[in-house]
């Protein structure tokens, strides 16, 4: 089936106009669902919406929308008066700035659409997508959609325009409230980890290499049941987070046991790269594996000299 588009925008900047139609570019896989049975015969029940001042249930053409501006004070919209609030919104798609694409923090990224030409966008919209992923830039735009002004990202995908909206700062909680443990990082302990960190890199993110696992267990559980068997828990498996465990022994521990991700499928070229590497004897690491030299003089490490204790974590 054909993509629909959700809107047809005007993407703007300087003087230069790109129209542009607006497609959502992804959908909920939703886990699985349940629906509220009658225990007593076993039909499903059906969601109603009761008036507390009558008790009477109250049908969708006889229900309207308000607004709260005082407690328990509402003030009642028209439809007509929603849709002259709708009839605002912009058609246009403002770019306010372009920054370095690895300036947007992720955290701030919520919801992608795709973008694709209108009518006789295509070169201007092609011009857009090059100079961006030419400079390394994306863009920063305003989009009212739906009763709300967004901060937008538009930046260069490989096939195209993807715009995402962007949250607010005040949507964002700081990390700082969180309490991060301030403590102390010993070179033999990163040098470790970044072994491990190496072991288990591949060259990109496939997201077709993965699936939802719960999901599938969850549905093969069902179909026990539909088919008249009786679903039993599963043993309950010992967590290891309480345990007090040697850093550097589990890391050693690691090292040694091959990654889940090399047994994956993977591209040609990254599969002979693993097949070489596999090829190579892998050096046992160390008892006491001197520091990596690095760039900071503060790092480096020498014997008359013992490197000082990195901390991680920001004192607040």
């Amino acid at each position: 089936m054909a993509a629909r588009s959700i809107a047809s925008m005007t993407l703007s900047f300087g003087l230069v106009s790109v129209p542009v139609k607006v497609y959502t570019a992804t959908e909920s896989k939703s886990g699985v669902g349940f629906n509220l049975m009658h225990k007593e015969c076993g039909t499903r029940l059906r969601q109603q919406y009761v008036c507390p001042a009558d008790g009477k249930v109250v049908e969708r053409a006889d229900m309207v929308k308000g607004y709260e501006f005082e407690k328990e004070r509402y003030v009642i919209f028209e439809k007509s008066e929603l849709e002259a609030l709708e009839a605002s919104a912009s058609h246009t798609i403002d770019i306010v700035s372009f920054v370095p694409t690895e300036a947007i923090d992720p955290i701030y990224l919520d919801k992608p659409y795709y973008l694709a030409p209108d009518k006789r966008g295509g070169k201007p919209y092609r011009l857009l997508q090059e100079a961006m992923k030419d400079s390394g830039t994306c863009a920063v735009a305003r989009w009212t959609w739906k009763g709300k002004q967004h901060m937008v990202q538009v930046r260069a995908g490989s096939d195209g325009l993807i715009l995402q909206t962007l949250l607010y700062a005040d949507e964002v909680r700081s990390q700082a409230d969180i309490g991060i443990e301030e403590t102390d990082i010993q070179p033999t302990e990163l040098q470790l980890a970044e072994q491990l960190i190496e072991q288990y890199r591949v060259d990109s993110y496939d997201a077709a290499a993965y699936k939802d696992e719960e999901k599938e267990r969850i549905l093969a559980e069902i179909d026990k049941k539909i088919a008249g068997n009786k679903i039993t828990a599963a043993p309950a498996v010992e967590q290891p987070g309480g345990q007090v465990i040697d850093l550097v022994e589990a890391l050693r521990a690691s090292l040694k046991k091959k990654p889940a991700a090399a047994e994956q499928p993977t591209t040609a070229p990254r599969a002979a790269r693993k097949t070489a590497r596999a090829a190579a004897p892998t050096p046992e690491p160390a008892e006491e594996a001197p520091a990596p030299k690095r760039r900071s003089v503060r790092r480096a490490a020498t014997e008359e000299q013992p490197a000082p204790a990195r901390k991680t974590g920001t004192k607040r």
